[in-house]
């Protein structure tokens, strides 16, 4: 090769290097930017929660949202189980309505960020609130396969709740033959699967192990102040 070939194969390979460098950086920027998490708490059985999980699947394609919709149990009664629905999410809402000063738990509700919440088929509402309230912070969380850190940040003074939840972000169309619903098919997207406390995060950086996801979900971690109260880091891979 010739030198002035050799010098433009180099100047080549060092714009590509660049390149790559600038991308990885640009990467790595948009993990680390606040995401505002969007939970829907709703049910097969609710005749008003189809417009809420319409208006979920809408929000999912947003960049720097983390929409997850929570099925919850208290319907089931009415003559339709909810596939999706577990105890542990029906807590959860519960969890939150003290501290947003509700009377009990309702279907279809919305809370964004930890912090505020809306009825879940009103759109508007839940844009004004995904404007208004503070997102929670980067922190530093980076999910892997086997792993998750956490960087160092202020925490409340007993700490905050790490919450390790895995997702499907595939729209899944339910058939539903009883109930309010009987007879329609509901979509849904960013249906929970699992959600585990993985215990106190108090403002030093730490490292986890975390069990591998299984195949076709993902994985979220919510930093999240206890008892229902604001969520101040999140993070999906």
């Amino acid at each position: 090769m010739g030198l002035l070939a050799k010098i433009g194969y180099l100047g080549t390979v060092s714009v590509a290097v660049g390149l790559l460098s600038f991308g990885a950086s640009n990467a790595f920027a948009d993990s680390a930017k606040p995401l505002t998490v969007v939970e829907l708490f709703t049910s097969q059985g609710c005749s008003s929660c189809p417009p809420a999980n319409a208006n979920l699947i809408e929000i999912s394609k947003r960049p720097g949202v983390l929409a997850l919709s929570f099925g919850v149990t208290y319907w089931d009664r009415l003559g339709w189980k909810d596939i999706f629905a577990t105890p542990e999410y029906t807590d959860r809402q519960i969890t939150y309505e003290t501290p947003l000063g509700r009377d009990g738990p309702f279907t279809p509700q919305v809370v964004v960020n930890g912090r505020a919440d809306v009825v879940g088929n009103r759109i508007g509402e839940i844009d004004d609130l995904i404007a208004k309230e503070p997102k929670p912070d980067a922190l530093g969380v980076t999910i892997n396969k086997n792993s998750l850190a956490i960087g160092a940040g202020k925490a409340p003074e007993n700490g905050a709740d790490i919450w390790l939840v895995t997702y499907d972000d595939k729209t899944i169309n339910v058939p539903v033959s009883r109930g309010e619903n009987t007879g329609h098919t509901l979509p849904h997207k960013n249906v929970v699967h699992s959600l585990s406390n993985l215990g106190n995060w108090d403002g030093k950086a730490v490292t986890l192990d975390i069990p591998p996801t299984k195949a076709g979900l993902r994985t979220a971690v919510l930093i999240q102040t206890p008892h229902g109260g604001p969520i101040l880091a999140a993070a999906t891979n």
